[in-house]
């Protein structure tokens, strides 16, 4: 009944959006700000914000947005985040976690792992259907977030920073080494935390699969917490 009730909670539109751009952001959102991308009065946001996190939604916690500390540094601020949790509902209940859990421990036990990967490769290529090899990170994050996992822009590592078009997300963003598409959702994430060899290779090959045999991106292992564990970059033979 919990769940059911989280998720009705996001009925509301105004409620939806404001939740919506929270998650979106992937840190603390403070009121004003989740009030201006909504569209909406802060006092109305702060409403809403607030049922979202009494549904376990969303986690609120407080402080300063100014990033002064002392005297004259203003009051802390209440911020929101994503919680944690998941929250899916199934009506006649359904446990499919218990049994991917179950073949993931039976193929990590017969050291089924490139079959396995195999597998996931030809899923992926039977998902893009007669699409060609993936053009641009740009195409990448649309087939990513088709899929739900919440694809991102942001600053190859070593560089010193992204380009104002990688800031600002998709629009225009250059294919090139300052940009890389990191992935604030893993749709396999349960599994994934207790067999995380055996399905992060799962993910990989899917991903690969997806994406063809691009001359101009690639996926590639990254592991990083409270992500997905493939980022997707620029090929190292791409010059364009």
């Amino acid at each position: 009944m919990e769940d059911i009730e989280a998720i009705a909670a996001l009925q509301d539109p105004v409620r939806r959006r404001l939740y919506e751009y929270v998650v979106a952001q992937g840190r603390e959102v403070g009121r004003n700000e989740a009030a201006e991308a909504a569209g909406v009065a802060r006092t109305l946001a702060a409403h809403h914000l607030d049922r979202l996190a009494e549904a376990g939604l969303l986690e609120s916690g407080s402080r300063r947005l100014t990033g002064r500390s002392g005297p004259g540094a203003g009051r802390p601020a209440k911020v929101y985040r994503r919680a944690p949790g998941e929250r899916s509902v199934s009506l006649p209940a359904r446990d499919y976690r218990t049994a991917a859990e179950l073949l993931a421990e039976a193929a990590e036990l017969a050291g089924l792992d490139a079959g396995l990967c195999a597998a996931a490769r030809r899923r992926g290529e039977a998902l893009r259907e007669a699409a060609g090899p993936c053009g641009s990170l740009e195409e990448a994050m649309e087939l990513l977030a088709a899929r739900g996992y919440e694809p991102h822009l942001e600053a190859a590592e070593g560089a010193a920073d992204a380009s104002a078009e990688v800031a600002e997300g998709m629009a225009d963003a250059p294919v090139g080494a300052t940009a890389v598409v990191r992935m604030r959702n893993c749709p396999f994430h349960a599994v994934a935390e207790r067999f995380p060899p055996l399905v992060c290779g799962m993910n990989l090959a899917l991903l690969e699969g997806l994406l063809g045999e691009s001359d101009v991106v690639r996926a590639r292992m990254d592991a990083r917490p409270g992500e997905c564990c493939v980022v997707i970059e620029p090929s190292k033979n791409d010059d364009h």
